[in-house]
């Protein structure tokens, strides 16, 4: 049996076909870039039919090259708090708003939830802009919406027999209680949404299949099952081996996180969260807790479009005579906040330049800046296990940067920090949920599959001190 593993992020599309064990068949993988649409009022949108079309070509190119064969599960992992309004046929009636948009605002007048810390213990979440009951309202007073739906259940939903919302997904709306796996009442009532107005639920033992255009398109798949899909930051952790209390995953994407997985069934009781981290679910077995950041891979995005960087070597050689924790500091936030803040998009800032400070040095006091925020946020982290914990590094942007990884190491010591270089965590860890064999993923964290990461110490640079005061505040 092989797995085809669809991987549906912010900044691309990716589609890759896995063994029995999870692990990725050479040359099966299909990917197309897709791009926000970002502006300086804070929006942060996509455009579905675009998407879909990626999406679309992604299974195309696999079928084209044969490596459809003999595929009997499809997992998905999916970009969280994404919503879209659709008219009462299902059509969208405008762009996708991502975890980017920072635009929503509550309702003149709301007072929002009556009880903040059992709102927050109950759903993970808060009463921000970057969940639905925030969204929905403010959705709702630029188009007339008859329902709304994520950008996971509107691409799937034209695709398969039916496309219901996982409990995973339906975590990152902020309108999902966490212990009943239900509807939140109050959480609805502040987004004044009604249950029918909501994708309806996918039961635990949830598989659909693809309508019979699609089968016809890709007759390969006409049999395969589709697995509920797995938030992208819960699969990041499974796919990374953190999946019980003694491992953190520290993940760093377009954007970055540091996450926490524990076993929680539905119904049993929720543990204490500490006021600053938020919770969803990876499934009805499992909740993962942590902190996220709209900053990650997007900071060297713009970092090597706005400051003529050098390339390859030549960059990781410059970036070798910095020390790990910079030479600029920096406040990172130039996407604004991820829930709790509330810093606006727009908020990022660079103290300690001079006339020698080169665009290298900017470059690393923003990637250095992220690094200590995580440091930040562990800590607290660690205080739901009551235990330290150690860190394994993951994502496409820290497997790109050999200082990077060094600065975090330097960041998170004394705690052991470990790096998984697979590329493809998202879609193997999804994977892993959708076969219900979370905690056998223990096994990507192992020797073999991470590898040490090294904290040098700080090279010498005559003439240009750090700079040891902190910019912004969170």
């Amino acid at each position: 049996m092989n797995i085809l593993a669809l991987d549906l992020g912010t900044s691309s599309v990716r589609g890759l076909v896995l063994d029995a064990d999870a692990d990725p068949l050479p040359g099966a993988l299909a990917r197309r870039k897709v791009r926000v649409h970002v502006t300086d009022d804070g929006a942060g949108t996509l455009d579905s039919a675009g998407y879909l079309a990626c999406l679309v070509e992604c299974l195309d190119e696999l079928a084209e090259g044969g490596h459809l064969r003999d595929v009997e599960l499809v997992a998905v992992s999916a970009q969280w708090h994404s919503v879209l309004p659709l008219d009462a046929a299902g059509a969208p009636l405008g762009p996708v708003l991502t975890w980017l948009d920072t635009r929503p605002e509550p309702p003149a007048g709301s007072a929002g939830p009556t009880d903040p810390a059992a709102f927050h213990r109950r759903t993970g979440t808060w009463w921000h802009r970057c969940y639905w009951s925030v969204r929905l309202p403010w959705l709702r007073a630029h188009a007339p919406a008859a329902r709304f739906a994520g950008l996971v259940e509107y691409a799937l939903g034209e695709l398969l027999d039916s496309a219901p919302m996982s409990v995973s997904m339906a975590s990152g709306t902020g309108l999902l209680d966490l212990g009943t796996a239900d509807w939140d009442a109050e959480a609805c009532e502040l987004a004044g949404v009604r249950r029918g107005e909501l994708p309806e639920l996918a039961p635990t033992d949830w598989r659909g299949r693809l309508r019979p255009e699609h089968a016809r398109r890709w007759p390969q798949l006409a049999h395969a099952r589709w697995a509920a899909p797995v938030g992208d930051g819960a699969a990041s952790n499974v796919g990374s081996g953190c999946v019980d209390a003694r491992r953190v995953a520290v993940t760093v994407g377009t954007s970055a996180a540091v996450r926490l997985v524990q076993r929680l069934p539905v119904g049993a009781e929720l543990p204490p969260l500490p006021e600053r981290l938020w919770r969803y679910r990876v499934d009805h077995e499992h909740v993962v807790t942590g902190a996220a950041y709209s900053s990650g891979g997007n900071l060297f995005a713009w970092a090597n479009r706005e400051l003529r960087l050098p390339q390859g070597a030549q960059l990781e050689a410059a970036l070798a005579r910095v020390p790990p924790d910079g030479l600029v500091l920096a406040n990172p936030r130039l996407g604004g906040d991820r829930p709790p803040g509330l810093a606006p998009a727009g908020a990022g800032e660079l103290v300690g330049l001079s006339f020698s400070t080169s665009a290298v040095d900017i470059l690393a006091g923003l990637m250095s800046g992220l690094c200590r925020m995580v440091a930040d946020d562990l800590t607290v982290l660690e205080s739901v296990v009551d235990a330290p914990v150690d860190v394994v590094l993951g994502g496409g942007a820290v497997t790109a940067s050999g200082w990077w990884r060094a600065a975090f190491a330097a960041a998170l010591a004394p705690r052991s920090v470990r790096h998984r270089p697979e590329p493809e965590i998202g879609a193997t860890g999804a994977a892993f949920v959708a076969l219900g064999r979370v905690a056998e993923a223990r096994r990507f964290a192992g020797p073999g599959r991470t590898e040490e990461v090294g904290s040098p110490a700080p090279p010498s640079r005559s003439g240009v001190p750090a700079r040891r005061v902190a910019p912004g505040g969170r």
